[in-house]
C-alpha cells in the first residue's frame, strides 16, 4: 500500500528539482528523505530514481507516480475533510499565499470575516511574490494563492483554476508638494533626473519599474530597497523619493500622492487553486471570501472583454 508521506516526498522532488531541496523544505535530514525513498522503490517494486552525478532524477516511472500522487494527495485531502464535517462546515487549515499589497487589503479581511463566519476553520496568510506563487501552490505549500495573472514567468496549465478578482493601476508614487503632482498622468519620461525608492532586485515591481524606466530612456537612480511597502511609503514622504506601486498598495495615512502614468499601465489580479482542490469545502469558502470582497477602490471589478495591458510584467 502507498504511503501519503513518500508520495508527498516525491511529488515534492518532482517539483524542486533536489533531494536536498525537498529536506529543507520539511526541514528534514537529506539522509532521512532518501531513506524515505528507497522505502517507495520498495513498496512500488519500481525503480523510482536514478543517479546522474551527485544527483538523483526521476525515472518514468518516478515522474507518473509524483504527478499521480499529488492527485491522489489532493483527494485524501478532500476526503478528510468531507468526513470530518458531514454536517458541511468548512473546517481545517487552508494556506493563503497573497502578494504583498493585497494583504492588508484584501486577504486580512477576507481571514477576518471567515472567523467569524466559520470559526473552525483556520486562513493562513503567507506572503509570496508572484514566482513564487505557482510552485508554491504545485508543491502543496499554499492551498490557494492571490497572484497577477499578467506574471510572465507563471505556467497557466490545465492543473490550475483561475478566478479573477479584478484589476488594479500601477502608480507614480509622488511627495505632495512634488511638481509632478500638478499632473492628472505622468509619463514616466518626464521622471529622468528623479531619484527612486524600489522594491528588492529581480521583484516584481522592482523588474516593472526597471523595464519601464528603459523604455522611457533611462536607468532609474536608486535611493533604496525595501521588500516593506509601508517603509518604502514612507521613504517617499520623508525623503522625496518617487515609486511605482500598485493602487492596493498605497494606503490613505501616509503624505503622498499619487498619479496615473501615461499611457496607464494596470495588472489583472486573481485567486488560483489546483484544479480538484476546490472540491474541499474549507478551499471554497476562501474562495468565495476573495471573489465577494466588499468594494475596494483601488480594485476594479474583472472586465471579460478588457484589452491586454499595453505593459505586461516581465519575467
Amino acid at each position: 500500500m502507498l504511503n501519503s508521506g513518500r508520495l508527498h516526498l516525491l511529488s515534492l522532488l518532482d517539483t524542486l528539482g533536489t533531494v536536498r531541496a525537498v529536506a529543507e523544505t520539511l526541514h528534514l535530514s537529506a539522509s532521512t528523505v532518501s531513506q524515505q525513498l528507497a522505502v517507495l522503490e520498495t513498496e512500488t517494486r519500481c525503480r523510482l530514481l536514478e543517479r546522474t552525478g551527485r544527483r538523483v532524477r526521476l525515472t518514468p516511472a518516478g515522474l507518473l507516480l509524483a504527478r499521480r500522487g499529488r492527485e491522489i494527495l489532493d483527494r485524501m485531502a478532500e476526503t478528510e475533510a468531507e468526513l470530518r464535517a458531514l454536517n458541511d462546515e468548512p473546517i481545517g487549515t487552508v494556506r493563503l499565499g497573497v502578494f504583498q499589497s493585497a494583504i492588508y487589503t484584501l486577504a486580512v479581511p477576507a481571514a477576518a470575516r471567515l472567523a467569524t463566519t466559520h470559526p473552525h476553520l483556520h486562513v493562513e496568510l503567507i506572503e509570496m511574490e508572484p514566482h513564487e506563487s505557482g510552485p508554491a501552490l504545485r508543491s502543496g505549500e499554499a492551498d490557494v494563492v492571490v497572484t497577477t495573472t499578467d506574471y510572465a514567468g507563471l505556467s497557466w496549465g490545465a492543473d490550475i483554476e483561475v478566478t479573477s478578482l479584478g484589476t488594479d493601476s500601477v502608480v507614480l508614487v509622488l511627495p505632495r508638494a512634488h511638481p509632478l503632482a500638478a499632473r492628472t498622468a505622468v509619463n514616466l519620461a518626464a521622471c529622468k533626473e528623479e531619484t527612486w525608492a524600489c522594491d528588492r532586485p529581480q521583484s516584481y515591481m522592482a523588474d516593472l519599474t526597471l523595464r519601464l524606466c528603459r523604455e522611457s530612456g533611462y536607468e532609474p537612480r536608486v535611493a533604496c530597497r525595501f521588500s516593506n511597502y509601508l517603509m518604502l511609503l514612507r521613504h517617499v514622504e520623508t525623503a522625496g523619493t518617487i515609486a511605482l506601486l500598485p493602487t492596493l498598495a498605497v494606503t490613505p495615512d501616509h503624505a503622498v500622492v499619487t498619479r496615473e502614468l501615461s499611457p496607464p499601465v494596470r495588472r489583472n489580479v486573481a485567486a488560483v487553486v489546483r484544479r480538484g482542490t476546490t472540491r474541499r469545502a474549507a478551499v471554497n469558502v476562501v474562495m468565495a471570501a476573495l471573489r465577494d470582497h466588499p468594494e475596494l477602490p483601488a480594485l476594479a471589478a474583472p472586465d471579460r472583454h478588457a484589452e491586454p495591458e499595453e505593459h505586461p510584467p516581465v519575467p
